[in-house]
């Protein structure tokens, strides 16, 4: 209660209705298996569409298991993605598994980058340049698409010199920079400062008349220790910017580097600039797809923007916000035996030099420039080479698929104290999934079996604990009508159904015709069934929109089998198509046979449970007790009045209790509040009667 001490006029708000309740998404899927790259330990993001799923794990061309990459295998993944999209999907979360060829694939990410031979197979990487000035790329995920391909370009940009008038009225303009940030590299022509042999920094005159430029340089004078490359540094007290030459002879030459009034004010004839030099990043998959680009990157690095590291190797580093989900990491230095990591690339003229050795064409092997007026040609030659921007590609080697993921790698694992989840773990944190399944679990059962049984009941397992869940389980490939029914004897569960036969489709990439577990379309029917119609509606006698076929044609005394048992058939029907024709569960309890009324019950049941989180810790009385029952009551008259439940009045088709008599006094002194909800369901005509019988014209109706 609000205290009133002093007089005057008091405005509250208060409600006069009960809370609402909003029903709860039911089409967001969860797929788990293996696929070409993308996270392991990551925790998934949402998916709306095929092509974000390429560009996080990858495209649709087979996998390769085993150290030999032998056993080759259709993407089942990336197959049961595009069908889920086709059939109507929305939304997806994947959680990839990924098996070594030796070990577990560690929680920790930190580990896998200690030293060379202590990558985890799978990880394609590069050590670019040659001792001291050396670092690493490493492909961020495991998988033969990690062997991916690195576009690194230098170029120069605009010139940040400038100049405004004397402040002191003087006729000389006095030089201003814009738009540089200290620690940049800057590219840097000042013919008196530079160029001029009585400049402070510049090499002296050669002895005697100028040497001929010799055409063919000996590999020892090749340097680019004569570009003039400086790095830009502000005195934060008084303002003033100094340039650093980036080389050794340069900072010994002149430690204190340039003052910007060491350039020539009068622009015009003077003729000096100062042009940050920076570089972009592509990274690229071997047949030229982009995973993405960043320009504008600083050589330094060392630099900050802001007080925020945002160098290359800060940027592309293997933990934090802003380098989570990019394709590599870039680790600078070489690693020692103790895995600690020692930094050889300290400034901008060394990662040039590490980047000059992928011979690619970046092409900054060039003789040393002598002061003259030839050299003053080369410059001018090379400085053109830096406005085009100078191009060297690095490709990454030594990814490959692992081997093919078992029980272990499904189940995953999730410690306390770890920041990574794997396998089925990593679906237990997310609450908006309602369906999950293995596309490809079940690939070569014949070879794996207790593999693959373990697999299916651990997607069951992970749906019951789970509770607002179904599991979409699939038949193995090219399972006789006895076999299926063998595998479903096995199975007990209202939290799954059992799909049989394997969906033929037209492979985009092989071009060829193509069987496919039924979970990805499933799932997809599933969604588009709750989209156009209702959960309660059951998803079947739906057209499967992706198949060309199926590898078993079932008829009509086949199904007769395998209904009743709670297999659930694609069926092909002449001038219909190619249909889902059946909607059961796996579970022998008759009150959950359909797969809709599971569905629509863990629809209920969590709509309810987030829509009435208000009520705990309130007052346990009569108050309470009527708010809670106003407020379910509320949301099943509008389930009934949608033709959810059964029932030409609302007090047929469900009751709400919630007073003394269903509490006792042992539950309100224990703090518990107990609601009884009964609803009366509609169950799918699965069986549609027409019975005929002859009539004579003389009968009385």
């Amino acid at each position: 209660m609000p205290e009133y001490l002093a007089p005057g006029v008091f405005v509250e708000e208060v409600s006069f209705r009960s809370k609402s309740i909003e029903g709860v998404s039911t089409t967001t899927t969860g797929f788990i298996g293996p696929c070409r790259y993308g996270p392991v330990t990551e925790e998934p993001d949402i998916l709306t569409s095929l092509t974000e799923f390429e560009r996080t794990y990858g495209d649709g061309n087979q996998l390769a298991f085993g150290a030999d990459g032998a056993t080759t295998g259709p993407n089942y993944l990336w197959q049961a993605a595009r069908s889920f999209f086709e059939e109507g999907g929305k939304r997806l979360y994947v959680s990839r598994v990924f098996r070594p060829l030796s070990g577990n694939y560690p929680s920790d990410l930190a580990a896998l980058f200690g030293s060379e031979e202590r990558f985890p197979d799978g990880h394609a990487r590069l050590l670019v340049g040659t001792a001291p000035d050396q670092f690493r790329i490493v492909a961020r995920y495991p998988g033969e698409a990690g062997k991916l391909k690195l576009r690194f370009t230098v170029r120069l940009g605009a010139n940040v010199l400038g100049s405004l008038p004397d402040p002191g009225g003087g006729p000389t303009p006095v030089p201003t920079l814009a738009n540089l940030a200290d620690g940049d590299v800057v590219w840097i022509t000042a013919p008196k400062a530079l160029l001029d042999p009585a400049a402070p920094d510049a090499p002296p005159p050669p002895a005697g008349p100028a040497p001929a430029p010799d055409a063919n340089p000996p590999a020892t004078a090749r340097t680019i220790a004569s570009l003039p490359l400086y790095v830009a540094r502000k005195d934060a007290a008084t303002g003033v910017w100094r340039f650093h030459g980036l080389t050794p002879d340069r900072v010994a030459a002149n430690p204190a580097g340039f003052l910007i009034g060491d350039f020539d004010p009068n622009l015009a004839s003077g003729g000096d600039s100062i042009r940050p030099v920076s570089l972009s990043l592509d990274v690229l998959t071997n047949d030229g797809r982009s995973l993405g680009a960043w320009s504008g990157l600083p050589l330094d690095p060392k630099h900050k923007s802001a007080g925020v590291p945002d160098g290359l190797f800060d940027l592309f580093s293997l933990k934090g916000k802003v380098s989570i989900g990019l394709p590599v990491v870039l680790l600078n230095g070489s690693v020692a035996a103790d895995a600690t990591v020692s930094n050889t690339i300290e400034d901008g003229s060394e990662l040039l030099k590490a980047l000059d050795s992928l011979d690619t064409g970046f092409d900054l092997k060039i003789s040393k420039i002598e002061w003259d007026d030839a050299g003053r040609n080369e410059l001018a030659a090379l400085k053109k080479k830096f406005e085009r921007g100078l191009v060297a590609t690095a490709y990454l080697k030594g990814g490959n698929d692992g081997l093919l993921p078992g029980r272990t790698e499904y189940e995953g694992r999730a410690e306390p104290t770890d920041d990574h989840a794997t396998g089925l773990k990593q679906f237990e944190s997310i609450e908006d999934i309602s369906i999950v399944a293995g596309p490809g679990s079940t690939w070569k059962a014949n070879d794996r079996s207790e593999d693959v049984a373990a697999i299916t009941n651990l997607l069951i397992a992970h749906a019951e604990k789970m509770r607002y869940r179904i599991a979409v389980l699939d038949s193995h490939e090219a399972m006789k009508i006895a076999d299926v029914r063998k595998l479903k004897a096995k199975l007990d569960s209202k939290y799954a159904a059992l799909y049989y036969p394997w969906v033929t489709v037209f492979d985009p990439v092989t071009r060829q015709p193509l069987n496919l577990p039924p979970s990805g379309f499933v799932a997809g029917i599933y969604a588009r069934n709750d989209t156009e119609r209702a959960v309660y509606k059951a998803p079947a006698n739906e057209v499967v929109r992706g198949a060309i076929g199926f590898e078993t044609l079932i008829n009509t005394a086949q199904q007769e089998v395998l209904n009743p048992e709670g297999i659930n058939a694609f069926r092909f029907f002449e001038g219909r198509g190619n249909r889902l024709w059946g909607a059961r569960t796996i579970s022998s309890d008759p009150e959950w046979k359909y797969v809709n009324i599971r569905r629509y019950f863990a629809y209920l049941e969590r709509s309810i449970d987030k829509g009435t989180q208000w009520a705990v810790f309130e007052p346990n009385g009569e108050a309470l007790w009527a708010n809670v029952r106003a407020t379910i009551r509320d949301f099943l008259i509008n389930e009934w009045a949608s033709g959810a439940l059964l029932g030409d009045k609302p007090e047929k088709a469900f009751f709400v209790r919630c007073d003394r008599s269903t509490m006792t006094q042992n539950d309100l002194d224990n703090g518990r509040l107990v609601c009884l909800i009964g609803v009366a369901p509609l169950k799918p005509a699965e069986f549609v009667i027409f019975r005929i019988g002859q009539w004579t014209a003389d009968q009385k109706s």
